[in-house]
C-alpha cells in the first residue's frame, strides 16, 4: 500500500481528488480505489518536549539550572492531534511505500519527516520514501506534481536545516526567557520577558528607531534653484551642486547648513549668462518587476491597502487552500521554472477571465515574451506566488481576497509585456563658476507600466526631475533670470509601519554596522523567513512589546525596557541574520549541523552568565500588560516557556 502523508487535510484532499476513485473516507484518511491511502498531519503533530520532560527540577524557574541543553532531544505528541498520529501509526505500519507531501519549504519537509522518524520507519522503507512537491492545489497541477516525484533523500539537508533552526530556537528562547524573567521579577516586573533570536532583534529595530525620532533635533538646510531662459524664452530650472569648497558648511548628507552661503549663490547668479557644459541623453529601459515572494507581496499590500503582514498571509492561505486561485504562498522565491512557461497561455487566459479590468483599455499580454523571471537556477522546492489556471467569479471572494488576488495577477501579467522605454536627459549648467544640474525623463513606450497606475515614487520627485526641458545643445548660452533660495528642515526618520518593518526584515544588512557581516547578509534572506515574519510581528503585539498608533508601529514601555536590559548582541540583528545564513548553508550541504549547533551552545553559556550578573533596571516600575492566564499556571509560577523565534 502506497501512503501519501500531506501536511494538512486540504492538501491531502487535493491529492486524493486526482487519484483512483471511488474513495472510502475514513477518520483521518482517504482510501483509494486501488488500496492506496492519503492521510495528513494537522500542522505539527509533534513538538519538542518541555524542559521538565528532561528533569522534574526544571518545573521551577531558577538561574542555577541554566542553560538547559538536552543531551538527547525528545519529541512528544501534541495532545490535540494525538488521534491523528495514532491513525498515521497504523497506516505507516501497513504501507509498503511512503510519500512525503509536506509543504514545499524547510518547515514542511521537517514536519512530515519527523512523523516518519517518530513512527519508526527505517531501513529500505525509509530509503525509498519519495517527495511530492505541490505548489498549486488545482487538479491539473497536482497531477503534474504526482508525475514528478523525487527521492526524499534529496531533501535531507533541507530537513537538517529546519531541525537545527527548531532546536536552536528552543535553546535560545527557553533559556534566555527564563533568565530575564527571573531577573525581571527582582526589579518588580511581573510579566514574562520573552526573548527570541528573531523577535528580540526585531523589537530592537523598533526601539532604536523610536529613540532616534525622540532624540532628533530638526535643523534648517538650504538649496538654490536657478531659473533659466533660452533665447526663445523657454524656461526650466536647475539645482545648485555645492563644490568641495563648501564642505565645511555642509552635513554628512551633503546638505548646506549655512544660509549666508546659499544667499551668496542666489545673489551671484541673478541676471547672469549661463552655459550648458554637459548634456547627455540616453535611451533607457526598465524590465518588468519580478513576480512575488511572500515578503514582497506583504510589503506592497501594506503600502497599497494598509494590510498587516498577518492579514496578507491569512488571505493568501485562503486563496491557495479554499479558492485554489494562487500557488503556494509561503514562498521565498521570486522566480519561476522554465517549464511553467508552457502553462502561461492558460494562466493568462484565466486571469483575464477573472479580472478583465486589469487589462482594460491597454494592449493584451503577449505570452510569447519571456522575462528574466523564468530561471531554473533560482528555483528549488518552490517558485514565486502566481495565479493558477482556475477561473472564478471574483465577486464570490471577500473584498480583501479580491485585492490580493489582483495584486498577484497584475505582477504575473507584467511578465508578458515589453520593457518600459524612456529617454533620460541630464544637463549641467555653469553659472558664475557654479554648477547646476537638472534632468528630465520622456516616456517612449509604457510597456508593462500600462498595467500600473501612477507611481507614488514618481509623484514625489522634485520639480528639477519632473520638468519638461526645451531643446538644448552643448555649449548653448542661456540667461539665469534669478536665483531662488529654498529653506527646508531636516526630517526625523519615520516610525516603522507594516511595510517598512517587513522591508527592514528582508533587507536587514542596512541595519548592520560591521562591514564584513553586512557583506554576508546581502546574500541572505534577512531576519526570519517568509513563513515566520508575519507571525513574529504579531507575537510582539500579543506580548505587549509593540503597539500601533495609526499606521505606525511603536515599542511599548515594556518593549523598550526589555531591549535596554539586554546585551547588544541579543537585540542587534547581526547574530540572528548570520544564523539564517548558516541554516541556508546547511540546506545546501555547505555546513554541518554540529558546526552550527556547538558554537551556538557555547554562546548561550556566555549569554546566561551575562544575564545572571546584572538586573534589568530599565524595567523597574513598568507594569506588564500580558494576560496572567496565558503565562501563569499557579501563583508566581511561570508557565512553561514556548520555543519561539
Amino acid at each position: 500500500m502506497l501512503l501519501y502523508i500531506a501536511e494538512k487535510p486540504s492538501l491531502g484532499r487535493a491529492i486524493a481528488d486526482v487519484l483512483p476513485k471511488p474513495h472510502k473516507k475514513h477518520d483521518g484518511y482517504i482510501e483509494l480505489a486501488n488500496g492506496d491511502c492519503v492521510s495528513w498531519c494537522i500542522g505539527h503533530l509533534l513538538e519538542t518536549a518541555e524542559p521538565d520532560a528532561y528533569d522534574e527540577k526544571y518545573k521551577s524557574w531558577k538561574l542555577e539550572h541554566l542553560p538547559i541543553i538536552p543531551e538527547k532531544w525528545q519529541l512528544k505528541p501534541k495532545p490535540k492531534t494525538r488521534k491523528q498520529l495514532t491513525t498515521l501509526r497504523k497506516l505507516v505500519k501497513q504501507s509498503t511505500q511512503i510519500v512525503n507531501a509536506g509543504d514545499p519549504d524547510r518547515e514542511g519537509q521537517l514536519l512530515v519527516d519527523e512523523v516518519i522518524s517518530h513512527l519508526g520507519v527505517s531501513g529500505t522503507k525509509l530509503n525509498h520514501v519519495q517527495r511530492l512537491l505541490i505548489s498549486d492545489l488545482n487538479p491539473a497541477a497536482v497531477k503534474r506534481a504526482l508525475n514528478n516525484l523525487r527521492s526524499n533523500r534529496e531533501f535531507i539537508p533541507l530537513a537538517t536545516s529546519a531541525l537545527a533552526r527548531s532546536r536552536a530556537d528552543w535553546l535560545y528562547g527557553i533559556n534566555l526567557t527564563r533568565a530575564y524573567t527571573i531577573q525581571g521579577k527582582k526589579v518588580g516586573y511581573d510579566g514574562v520577558l520573552s526573548v527570541g533570536r528573531v523577535q528580540t532583534p526585531l523589537l530592537g529595530l523598533v526601539v532604536r528607531r523610536d529613540e532616534q525620532i525622540q532624540q532628533f533635533q530638526s535643523k534648517p538646510f538650504y538649496e538654490v534653484l536657478a531659473h533659466l531662459l533660452t533665447e526663445q524664452n523657454e524656461g526650466f530650472v536647475a539645482k545648485w551642486q555645492p563644490s568641495e569648497a563648501c564642505q565645511p558648511y555642509m552635513d554628512e548628507e551633503g546638505r548646506v547648513l549655512a544660509k549666508g552661503l546659499a544667499e551668496n549663490v542666489v545673489n551671484r547668479i541673478g541676471n547672469q549668462v549661463a552655459e550648458i557644459t554637459k548634456l547627455e541623453t540616453k535611451d533607457k529601459k526598465q524590465n518588468p518587476p519580478l513576480t512575488y515572494n511572500l515578503s514582497s507581496l506583504q510589503i506592497d499590500c501594506a503600502k497599497r491597502f494598509a494590510m498587516s503582514a498577518q492579514d496578507v498571509l491569512s488571505i493568501c492561505q485562503s486563496l491557495y487552500e479554499k479558492h485554489k486561485l494562487i500557488t503556494y504562498p509561503r514562498s521565498d522565491s521570486r522566480y519561476l521554472p522554465k517549464e511553467q512557461l508552457q502553462l502561461a497561455p492558460k494562466v493568462v487566459a484565466a486571469v483575464i477571465s477573472n479580472a478583465s479590468e486589469l487589462v482594460a483599455n491597454i494592449p493584451q499580454p503577449n505570452t510569447s515574451l519571456k522575462s528574466k523571471v523564468w530561471n531554473d537556477s533560482k528555483v528549488d522546492a518552490h517558485h514565486a506566488i502566481i495565479p493558477t489556471e482556475k477561473r472564478v467569479d471574483l465577486t464570490k471572494l471577500s473584498a480583501n481576497e479580491s485585492k490580493v488576488y489582483q495584486q498577484i495577477a497584475r505582477q504575473y501579467l507584467a511578465q508578458f509585456y515589453p520593457a518600459y522605454l524612456y529617454q533620460e536627459t541630464q544637463v549641467e549648467v555653469t553659472i558664475a563658476g557654479g554648477k547646476f544640474n537638472c534632468k528630465s525623463k520622456t516616456e517612449k513606450s509604457l510597456g508593462w507600466k500600462s498595467l500600473f497606475k501612477s507611481s507614488a515614487k514618481e509623484n514625489s520627485l522634485d520639480k528639477t526631475e519632473t520638468q519638461l526641458l526645451p531643446p538644448l545643445a552643448l555649449g548653448q548660452r542661456l540667461t539665469c533670470s534669478h536665483g531662488e533660495l529654498l529653506e527646508r528642515q531636516t526630517q526625523p526618520p519615520k516610525h516603522f509601519t507594516d511595510a517598512t518593518l517587513l522591508s527592514a526584515m528582508t533587507g536587514i544588512n542596512r541595519f548592520v554596522k560591521d562591514p564584513e557581516i553586512k557583506k554576508v547578509l546581502k546574500e541572505t534572506d534577512g531576519l526570519g523567513t517568509e513563513a515566520t515574519r508575519a507571525g513574529i510581528i504579531e507575537l510582539l503585539f500579543k506580548r505587549g512589546f509593540l503597539k500601533r498608533q495609526g499606521k505606525s508601529i511603536l515599542a511599548t514601555e515594556a518593549g523598550t525596557g526589555l531591549i535596554k536590559s539586554l546585551p547588544d548582541n541579543v537585540s542587534q540583528p547581526d547574530m540572528t541574520a548570520l544564523w539564517e545564513s548558516s541554516l541556508e548553508a546547511i540546506s545546501r550541504k555547505e555546513t554541518r549541523y554540529q558546526d552550527f549547533m556547538l558554537p551556538m551552545q557555547q554562546q548561550l553559556h556566555q549569554l546566561i552568565e551575562i544575564a545572571s550578573q546584572q538586573l534589568p533596571t530599565a524595567l523597574q516600575g513598568i507594569k506588564s500588560t500580558q494576560s496572567k492566564k496565558r503565562f501563569y499556571r499557579k501563583k508566581n509560577t511561570p508557565r512553561k516557556a514556548k520555543r519561539s523565534s
